[in-house]
């Protein structure tokens, strides 16, 4: 017998059995804990979709309201439904000491728990036309040092993010050992605290967050996202990163 069947055949209570699913659980939980109370789901407890701070149509003209139906009620209710379908289905593997199956969950558990973490924190990066202003303070001050002005800085987050090949995120990330902010994206749901970075502003750039209003013109959503987005979320985020 292979180490699959033997692996199978009785527990085994080795203690590296499963050190890479605790290291990727562990970068979810770090991730988890950029998320406001309530939405966090990454505890024992099952994972749940969080409320919304503002109604489904309140981003628009920017975002529709059925775009937000859809993106809300239909995907990222997916990713805590199988979410927690994996976990569930882990926890059992583990008790039976399967490890060829723990070890295949790792991928669902990443890029479900990946998609729970990043549209929860991608939610309250976002509000209503009308409740958003510029930033200002510390973020605008580290914003300006680091790219000149707001304008620069809107113009190369948007052309990274325009960038990403298929599905995935452009993010605005905090590096606390450098004490900078910096540009990232990251393919599919990897969240973006696998960098070490702490996730501070995040945009959706899979075609199911814009192309109902957008069609392919990705570089439309971006340009238009900035009139949605939640710079005060944005600066709460980097003063409790700091």
């Amino acid at each position: 017998h292979d180490l699959a069947d033997r692996a199978q055949a009785r527990p085994i209570n080795h203690p590296i059995r499963n050190m890479a699913l605790r290291q990727a659980s562990s970068r979810l939980l770090t991730a988890a804990a950029c998320l406001p109370a309530g939405a966090r789901g990454m505890s024992a407890a099952p994972a749940k979709l969080p409320d919304l701070p503002y109604d489904l149509g309140a981003l628009e003209p920017v975002i529709s309201g059925k775009i937000m139906e859809l993106h809300v009620t239909k995907h990222h209710q997916a990713y805590v439904t199988n979410y927690n379908a994996a976990l569930q289905q882990y926890a059992e593997a583990e008790s039976k000491g399967d490890v060829a199956k723990m070890i295949q969950l790792q991928s669902p558990i990443k890029f479900n728990g990946g998609g729970h973490v990043n549209h929860s924190i991608f939610w309250t990066n976002l509000a209503p036309p009308k409740d958003c202003a510029p930033p200002s303070g510390e973020l605008l001050k580290m914003i300006e040092a680091q790219w000149k002005s707001l304008d620069n800085f809107q113009a190369a987050m948007s052309a990274a993010s325009a960038g990403v090949q298929g599905s995935g995120w452009g993010w605005l990330g905090y590096n606390k050992g450098a004490g900078r902010l910096e540009i990232q994206t990251m393919p599919n749901q990897d969240p973006l605290s696998m960098t070490g970075l702490v996730p501070l502003l995040g945009i959706d750039v899979w075609e199911h967050a814009y192309y109902l209003d957008y069609k392919n013109a990705r570089p439309d959503y971006l340009k238009a996202i900035w009139k949605v987005v939640n710079w005060k979320n944005v600066a709460e985020r980097l003063a409790a990163a700091k």
